[in-house]
């Protein structure tokens, strides 16, 4: 299986993504627990305009983050993995399993409890994390299984987007609503009028999101339907589309996550890790992303194997998929995201951040080892 141009270089970012994600996380870990911990947590706590600068990261940088994981969403839909179904069915019926169970787990174990709105928070795959790990395997990983991690993962994105948009928005501002899907339609007009210029698309995409922001839905939902609005064309180099994801690949790689991770994971650590981990949300976390991930994406891709709707690539093994789904459970940056929006306790935000570290860490040592010694032993 080829791999394209822009697919490679999306592989690539990712890869170095993850390794940097790392890196901000120690030390944004090491500094807000040190002997400036707490003038290091006040830089994010900074009021601006009236919000924090934490605030601002999560609503205003990120829809810039849902923008790019909206344009590769749409390349897969028109010509990438998931534009012919025989090979979308898998990944497909991949996340959906990967969504439902480390859901129906965490739900199962907070029943009734008022942690229960967290059900969406191991629902989330980090693909920088994902495909990093599975970049350090090497060139013994066959590129079927990069793919389908990859379709994977941008397919629960697009899940996790909808239970944001659904789930997520508590108070729904009809009026300012109407005005930011009235912009959404007048790009849908632009485009079908073959507009090709970025120019409005981005500066309409800036009020949709205002709109979007005072609408009560989350804004960066605005990011992904701008994506969805800018012109696609034949999907070459010349096109609209990609000539943004091309330039946004590297800023959102090397710069907006980064940020995201220093902000959100400056977790000052009080109190017995025990004590934190007996939590029901906390085992609702762990238990969801060690263990429903990688058992919903792998029953998830069997069913739709064993109904005939998709089959495995020539190169590809269960042990495989198994393995992958074990790299699934790293959730990080969507997991913590949804957090943010699921809890109002900081204790228990910080908590939740903490066992979503743990867990992607226990997550991603599994599913490299797994995938370590499958590769070796199917070489």
């Amino acid at each position: 299986m080829k791999l394209t141009k822009l697919f490679k270089e999306f592989l690539e970012s990712e890869k170095s993504t993850g390794i940097i994600l790392i890196g901000c996380t120690i030390v944004s870990l090491i500094l807000a627990n040190s002997a400036i911990g707490p003038s290091y947590t006040g830089i994010w706590e900074t009021q601006f305009s009236g919000h924090s600068i934490e605030h601002w990261i999560n609503d205003g940088l990120m829809a810039i983050f849902f923008l790019l994981i909206g344009l590769e969403l749409e390349r897969e839909i028109y010509i990438g993995e998931l534009s012919k179904i025989k090979n979308a069915t898998l990944p497909i019926f991949a996340a959906i399993g990967g969504i439902v169970v480390p859901a129906a787990i965490y739900t199962i174990i907070n029943y009734g409890t008022p942690e229960q709105s967290g059900s969406g928070i191991p629902m989330a795959t980090d693909i920088a994390f994902a495909l990093g790990i599975l970049s350090i395997l090497g060139k013994r990983v066959p590129n079927a299984l990069k793919v389908f991690l990859a379709a994977l993962a941008i397919i629960d994105d697009l899940g996790a987007i909808i239970i944001i948009a659904v789930f997520y928005t508590e108070t729904l501002m009809f009026t300012n609503l109407m005005y930011a899907l009235g912009i959404f339609a007048f790009l849908l007009v632009l485009n079908r009028l073959k507009v090709r210029n970025l120019i409005p698309y981005l500066i309409s995409g800036v009020f949709m999101w205002y709109f979007m922001l005072l609408s009560g839905v989350h804004a960066t939902v605005a990011g992904v339907l701008l994506a969805f609005a800018i012109p696609f064309g034949n999907g070459d180099k010349k096109s609209t589309s990609y000539i943004l994801q091309h330039f946004l690949h590297k800023p959102v790689s090397f710069i907006i996550l980064p940020i995201f991770a220093l902000a959100n994971t400056a977790i000052v650590l009080s109190g017995e890790l025990g004590d934190i981990l007996s939590h029901n949300y906390s085992l609702g976390i762990s238990t969801g992303l060690i263990v429903g991930k990688p058992l919903g994406i792998f029953l998830g891709t069997f069913i739709a194997f064993k109904l005939g709707l998709g089959k495995l690539p020539s190169k590809l093994k269960w042990s495989h998929i198994f393995g992958v789904g074990l790299l699934g459970g790293i959730g990080f940056t969507m997991s913590i995201f949804i957090t943010l929006l699921a809890f109002d306790n900081a204790t228990i935000i910080n908590n939740a951040k903490l066992v979503i570290l743990l867990s992607s860490l226990v997550a991603g040592s599994l599913g490299y080892f797994t995938l370590h010694q499958t590769l070796k032993n199917h070489k």
